[in-house]
């Protein structure tokens, strides 16, 4: 088979885009800047590849850098929501603390597909907005009792809000029964934070009690699809651009609570259907 120039920088793209959206889900930050800059270098009106750099100088804490890329989104893609949302809780930040401190760690989206009743999405009470802000999208979290409650910590012990007091109420008493949990970060959006709950561990005196049962009330759903998560990059060049995955986006865009994707870990954000 010959390759046409043509042919040549369409595979350089995809097999950038790819290389950079791993990174960014190893946590490798550094790493993902630079890869994302060199698509940039020859694609200047990548969208995807300036909110994945966005993302990127987040995570490093170079939030003037971060600011650049994504207002440089805005500037190709004016309505973008990634770029929208990103500068707005920037503005929040110090350019002197890095977003995720020192010791953090990331979940892969891959760990919360589960069977029924075994893994949840809820939306925080009282919410801490500016501890919050300092996090993104697949922090881990963690699930401690206070009293009657269930508050969410982050990874050093800053408090970032609690579990609905329904299902608070349920994960406690399984948690004494001997279930264990992993949570992180969902989505982030001003005031609204939602956390993804996964049960990892079932104590044998727990069998048959649902985590998240699939009558759940608004507060929070029990999750099962898979399409939480996205193809790491679709096939063609133009990967992650409106249209090239319309009934994948469109299915995921109808249950706002599924957030979690690939995108949304490597780019910071994710893409809203516009009025």
């Amino acid at each position: 088979m010959v390759f046409t120039a043509d042919d040549r920088t369409r595979l350089f793209r995809r097999q950038r885009t790819q290389q950079a959206i791993q990174l960014a889900m190893q946590g490798q930050w550094q790493e993902a800047a630079a890869v994302n800059r060199a698509i940039i270098a020859v694609f200047p009106n990548d969208v995807d590849a300036y909110n994945r750099l966005g993302k990127a100088l987040t995570e490093l804490g170079q939030y003037s850098e971060a600011r650049e890329a994504y207002a440089k989104t805005l500037e190709l893609d004016s309505l973008n929501s990634i770029a929208q949302k990103n500068l707005t809780r920037l503005a929040t930040l110090d350019e002197g603390a890095a977003v995720q401190a020192e010791g953090g760690q990331k979940l892969s989206p891959q760990m919360f597909i589960s069977e029924m009743g075994k893994t949840g999405i809820t939306v925080l009470t009282r919410a801490a907005a500016k501890a919050a802000a300092r996090m993104t999208a697949g922090d881990q979290v963690f699930l401690r009792r206070q009293n009657n409650t269930l508050v969410v910590e982050s990874g050093q012990g800053e408090y970032l809000g609690e579990i609905e007091p329904k299902l608070g109420m349920r994960l406690i008493k399984l948690m004494e029964g001997g279930n264990q949990y992993a949570a992180a970060i969902a989505t982030l959006n001003q005031d609204d934070v939602r956390v993804i709950i996964k049960e990892t561990f079932q104590d044998p005196s727990q069998a048959g009690k649902l985590s998240f049962p699939p009558t759940a009330g608004d507060a929070f759903r029990a999750y099962t699809k898979e399409g939480l998560l996205r193809r790491d990059v679709e096939e063609e060049d133009d990967s992650f651009e409106e249209g090239d995955d319309a009934e994948d986006w469109d299915s995921r865009r109808k249950s706002p609570e599924v957030d979690v994707t690939l995108y949304e870990f490597a780019a910071g954000g994710e893409e809203e259907e516009e009025e």
